[in-house]
């Protein structure tokens, strides 16, 4: 299974020099859709000789992914793996999310951190448990952790669906339009990095917006 690895990022240049080098030595292709740093996230990645897609300003984790998705449908690739860009996936998992997609039927593979949560804010916790299980509801599925950016993508399903948000909330309509779709989703245990790093989510304005994103999906 031909993948790609899709990273967006947003100022990380404290993590984004190891998790490179980590997904270099598993020897995966990879692009990283940067959303307007500020910081020397671009020049790290470009250093290493990474193909870079640089948004001139911030427009949304949304958007940054959306031009992922895309540049791999164009280079042909089979799959996406997306990861976040602050060190929180741990890119030796990359290839347990490939063998299971090579074995499977299902056609999308989320990273599941809520069997292990004890070093999870307390925040994230209940966020994260709430949003999946109204995720769950409106997609027809049990996915047990419905805002983990960690997650293979087959190429069908990015073919088939439209994408529209631009912020954090398109992981969750990835898997609402996919499952109108008749895709089938798997969760895949993980481990997650939480090492007191600030959150690009904002527990209170971006649960409101998701709120209105899902009332906007039941019409």
């Amino acid at each position: 299974m031909k993948t790609c690895v899709v990273i967006p990022t947003y100022n990380e240049e404290k993590a984004i020099d190891g998790l490179i080098n980590s997904i270099q030595l598993l020897g995966f292709d990879m692009v990283i859709v940067d959303d307007g740093s500020t910081d020397n996230t671009v020049k790290i990645a470009t250093d290493k000789g990474v193909v870079v897609i640089r948004n001139l300003k911030n427009e949304g984790k949304g958007a940054s992914l959306i031009k992922g998705f895309n540049y791999s449908l164009d280079k042909g690739f089979d799959a996406v793996v997306c990861m976040d860009g602050d060190g929180q996936h741990l890119p030796e998992e990359i290839p347990n999310f490939i063998r299971i997609a090579e074995h499977s039927t299902s056609s999308i593979f989320v990273g599941n951190r809520m069997n292990k949560t004890r070093n999870m804010p307390l925040i994230r916790i209940l966020t994260n448990k709430f949003m999946s299980w109204l995720v769950s509801q409106v997609a027809r599925q049990k996915i047990y952790d419905t805002q983990c950016g960690f997650r293979l993508i087959k190429s069908d399903v990015l073919r088939k669906v439209t994408l529209k948000s631009s912020k954090f909330e398109i992981e969750s309509e990835l898997l609402i339009e996919a499952s109108r779709a008749g895709f089938k989703i798997e969760s895949v245990p993980i481990r997650s990095v939480y090492a007191g790093e600030k959150s690009q989510i904002n527990p209170f304005f971006d649960t409101i917006r998701f709120i209105k994103f899902i009332l906007k999906e039941l019409k």
